[in-house]
């Protein structure tokens, strides 16, 4: 059974961190395109792919960037957070058969808000893939 409420915002403090890895495959890009809408074939047609800078498929870009949202939802600060909002910089592809970690830590902590901003970070073989910030809102003890 999931776990029904994460952390509370009182429970968090700057530079906890909690990550999430997984091996984008196949049928993740496949599935990704289909969901998404994103056919761009530089994801699903080789050949295409092959005449790109990136001299073969890779994944999609948010599909490596969702990792971020399963550390956040899931993990830190877990079920209940809201996500507000994320930049990205996309620095190198992803490509079949990598396993992708997204990393995040509290970077700051608005109490009176209820706000906790994260540091995100994407890596592959230990290259970050990509970075950025999150904003979340996180439910507090007193309001519960």
């Amino acid at each position: 059974m999931p776990q029904s409420q994460g952390c509370y915002l009182e429970d968090l403090s700057v530079g906890m961190e909690a990550s999430y890895g997984k091996t984008i495959t196949e049928a993740d890009i496949l599935l990704f395109s289909g969901v998404s809408g994103d056919t761009n074939p530089v994801h699903l047609d080789e050949d295409f792919a092959q005449s790109t800078m990136f001299k073969g498929r890779i994944a999609h870009g948010m599909l490596t960037a969702s990792l971020i949202s399963t550390v956040l939802g899931t993990k830190l600060p877990g079920p209940g957070a809201i996500y507000l909002s994320q930049t990205l910089r996309f620095k190198a592809p992803v490509r079949p058969g990598d396993t992708a970690t997204a990393t995040c830590s509290v970077k700051e902590i608005d109490t009176d808000k209820g706000r906790v901003t994260f540091a995100c970070d994407c890596r592959v073989a230990g290259k970050t893939v990509l970075d950025g910030e999150a904003v979340v809102m996180v439910a507090s003890k007193s309001a519960s």
